[in-house]
């Protein structure tokens, strides 16, 4: 009669094994999916700052008027009364437009109100008020930010 030692793992415990990693999976791989929103929602709303504190300033020093329906204006160099012939003084606000981190895009689409979910496009990354300078983030979770 031989003794021998057969050395590995038995199927229960190859099975607790599996079990255990279910487990730790489940609860991790969400933490994941809600860390990206996060990002996404707070990149979003530090461009949405960024752009209302230049589109003030922009106001401020041009006697009132408002940067254009494109927002060309904060990205380059422009007199009080808005020109950029001369020798401007004022600017540039911003190097570039901050993209939108839920449609990808630094675009610009006018409106004359308050926005609503009918304005929301995949297009676009900001939704911008003509009128009164107001400018929104083109999302339709976000439009009250």
């Amino acid at each position: 009669m031989s003794n021998k030692k057969h050395s590995g793992f038995t199927l229960i415990e190859v099975l607790i094994v599996v079990v255990i990693l279910a487990v730790l999976a489940a609860t991790v791989i969400p933490q994941f999916t809600d860390s990206t929103d996060d990002a996404k929602s707070s990149s979003v709303k530090f461009n949405l700052h960024t752009l209302r504190s230049q589109i003030q300033l922009y106001r401020a020093q041009h006697e009132g008027r408002l940067p254009s329906a494109t927002l060309n204006e904060l990205l380059i160099k422009t007199n009080v009364d808005s020109s950029s012939t001369g020798s401007p003084e004022l600017g540039p606000y911003l190097s570039k437009l901050p993209v939108n981190s839920y449609t990808n895009s630094a675009t610009v689409k006018t409106i004359t109100a308050v926005p609503t979910s009918s304005d929301v496009t995949d297009t676009h990354g900001w939704l911008y008020n003509t009128t009164n300078g107001n400018i929104y983030i083109n999302h339709e979770d976000m439009l009250a930010e």
